[in-house]
């Protein structure tokens, strides 16, 4: 009897840790080998040696919302699995307070490399304390200023630059829009600069709408964007400009559905789903410009296995945008990992790769 009591309380006290780590967000996966496909794919294991293999990644992460998050998950993975490492995800759930706890708790377990996903400034203090304990550190996309963290970042400004530029082009510079974005977030921040001064200069068009929530981003625009089609009839919307490109899924299908086929909406960030509804003729999303998300995981890791090899890597990396319209794309549907072929400049960014990475079969040819 003792023996059966004891194997049972070993069980109890193994489900409840397991449990625990489910509540806090982290999930822990092997390394997997890179895969050309969706994001959706699991790429098969294989054994890679070197120097470098076998290290702990962890991966911290503000939110995982959407395919784009999806698809950077996915370069993440694709670019660790080349170096042989293993890497744990830690998903704060909108919660900058939980992603700091999960940053020491990296840093307490004593993870080889931490690359961290959106944030804060109150990321600062484990970030620094992780490079004083030698831990290499990769930001992306958060206002962080450590000496010996890299930050990774989109052309933010530059973005919002480029599809503000189309709408006013294709709206004769004259007309009603609506904004979705949220403040607190580095990159929107960046993106809302662009806008204040796009405004400024083009007094013809007029912000009459602003909204967003980080919370459920696509149901929470698309419902208030019914709300707002119904206080603006017919005419009286020319266009919805959207920050993210969840909020441009919700107001795309809030006005598709009302049949308000007269007002477009110009998005931010690109992912397969995002690009489908491009490509629909019927949809009034018809344009983004975006970083291939899967390109800005690899980016990231490889920025920061520069730094566990020793070398001197920048404290700042910008990775340029491209503009997609659908008027580029073909009438057949196609993923992001095929918009090459019909947008310069998308995917296949050599950035971050070094001659030595050439024995862990990354090149820049």
């Amino acid at each position: 009897m003792k023996k059966t009591s004891f194997k049972w309380v070993g069980l109890s006290v193994l489900l409840i840790f397991t449990l625990a780590l489910s509540a806090c967000g982290i999930k822990k996966e092997p390394a997997a080998s890179p895969a050309s496909g969706s994001a959706g794919e699991t790429p098969k294991t294989e054994a890679v040696t070197g120097p470098l293999s076998g290290k702990r990644v962890a991966l911290i992460m503000e939110f995982n919302t959407g395919t784009f998050s999806q698809q950077y998950v996915q370069g993440v993975k694709e670019e660790i699995a080349k170096f042989g490492g293993e890497l744990t995800t830690f998903v704060a759930d909108n919660d900058k307070a939980k992603m700091v706890s999960l940053l020491d708790s990296a840093i307490n377990q004593k993870f080889d490399v931490i690359l961290t996903d959106h944030g804060d400034s109150l990321l600062e203090p484990g970030v620094k304390k992780a490079v004083e304990q030698k831990i290499p550190v990769v930001v992306f996309d958060a206002a962080i200023s450590v000496p010996g963290a890299t930050v990774l970042s989109q052309d933010d400004q530059k973005m919002a630059e480029l599809t503000l530029e189309q709408m006013k082009k294709d709206i004769n510079g004259k007309g009603n829009i609506v904004k979705v974005w949220v403040a607190g977030f580095a990159p929107m921040e960046r993106r809302q600069i662009a806008y204040g001064a796009f405004l400024k200069d083009n007094p013809e068009i007029k912000e009459i709408a602003t909204f967003g929530s980080a919370q459920n981003p696509a149901l929470d625009t698309q419902a208030k964007m019914e709300a707002i089609l119904k206080q603006y009839p017919k005419g009286e919307i020319t266009a919805v400009w959207a920050a993210w490109d969840e909020f441009a899924k919700g107001a795309a299908r809030a006005i598709q559905q009302a049949g308000r086929d007269e007002i477009k909406v110009y998005g931010i960030d690109m992912s397969d789903e995002d690009l489908q509804m491009i490509q629909d003729p019927k949809n009034p999303w018809v344009a983004s410009a975006a970083v291939d998300p899967t390109d800005i995981g690899r980016v990231q890791v490889r920025y920061a296995y520069q730094k566990l090899h020793g070398d001197q890597t920048e404290d700042a990396v910008v990775l340029n945008p491209v503009y997609v319209q659908r008027e580029a794309l073909p009438d057949k549907q196609i993923s992001t990992s095929e918009l090459s072929e019909y947008v310069k400049g998308w995917g296949g960014s050599t950035q971050g790769i070094k001659d030595w990475m050439s024995e862990y079969g990354i090149t820049a040819k």
